[in-house]
């Protein structure tokens, strides 16, 4: 693996550059991480807005949505899924930040990879068959045995979970509320990628037909991956296979955006472009 280059630009110079490589580009793959979201408004670690829908978990010390391995009783676990997925998957409406996004890819021949749950991209007018959301989607829920492929929508046990919840105590008052596999009766889980029981079936088409797209390419088409906000929490889902798509295509340009870890491979030289600015600041500049 090669050195990351650290040669920046001037958000004016990361703008036109930008801008000129779009217009030059004849196929799009926009490549997202959790960096994109939290821009967007969905900070899984805003404290302020953890203690504005969960005030009980956070007179309990918590102070994050990243919950996963907390010991909390089943109940107050299930009121916080609901709570969660309820403002992350099921807010009105699509997100202002992704509709920029849209309206910058234009008309142009484009994919989606992302490692987010939240299917802001498909809310905020991306084609749901062109999105590859390997780690899952919070729209469904598994068993968690799993006893079947089969998954289901994650909107009616949520609901019925949300109109037994108490806020002030964080408890689903009614444990008939508490969601059970409806083939075998075993705990239920968001369908997302966390361990080996994963149900993924959903999504590997989705996949196989990017990779398709990618090999299909015309030898003459140019190809610019924009990736936004995708760090080191889970590099093997976007970060790094990106770099691989870049060094593998002849006619690639790569444009990473991250205000934390913006770097580049150096051995992609000047086909890559690192930006040390948050998807929103860049894409103000970019979309009016």
């Amino acid at each position: 693996m090669s050195a990351p280059s650290t040669a920046r630009v001037t958000p004016t110079q990361a703008r036109e550059t930008v801008l000129t490589w779009l217009e030059e580009a004849d196929r799009v793959l926009v490549a997202a991480g959790a960096g994109l979201s939290t821009a967007a408004g969905y900070d899984y670690g805003d404290t302020e807005r953890f203690r504005e829908l969960l005030p009980a978990l956070y007179r309990l010390g918590l102070r994050s949505r990243y919950l996963l391995g907390v010991p909390l009783p089943k109940d107050m676990m299930w009121g916080y899924w609901a709570v969660h997925i309820d403002d992350i998957r099921y807010s009105p409406g699509p997100n202002p930040l992704y509709q920029r996004l849209r309206a910058l890819v234009g008309e142009r021949d484009h994919w989606v990879v992302t490692s987010n749950v939240d299917a802001l991209f498909v809310r905020s007018g991306f084609a749901a068959d062109r999105v590859f959301t390997p780690q899952g989607d919070y729209g469904r829920l598994q068993c968690t045995v799993p006893c079947t492929r089969e998954t289901w929508p994650s909107k009616p046990f949520l609901d019925t979970i949300l109109a037994a919840y108490d806020r002030d105590t964080g408890r689903v008052t009614d444990p008939r509320a508490l969601p059970h596999c409806p083939r075998c009766g075993a705990e239920v889980f968001p369908n997302v990628r966390v361990g080996p029981e994963f149900v993924d079936d959903a999504y590997l088409p989705a996949g196989r037909r990017l990779a398709q797209w990618l090999e299909d390419a015309p030898t003459d088409s140019t190809l610019l991956v924009l990736e936004l906000g995708a760090g080191f929490n889970t590099p093997g889902v976007i970060r790094l296979p990106m770099e691989d798509v870049a060094r593998r295509t002849p006619r690639v340009r790569f444009v990473r955006i991250n205000p934390d870890h913006p770097d580049v491979p150096a051995d992609l030289g000047e086909r890559a472009l690192s930006v040390p600015l948050g998807a929103d600041r860049l894409l103000d500049r970019l979309v009016p």
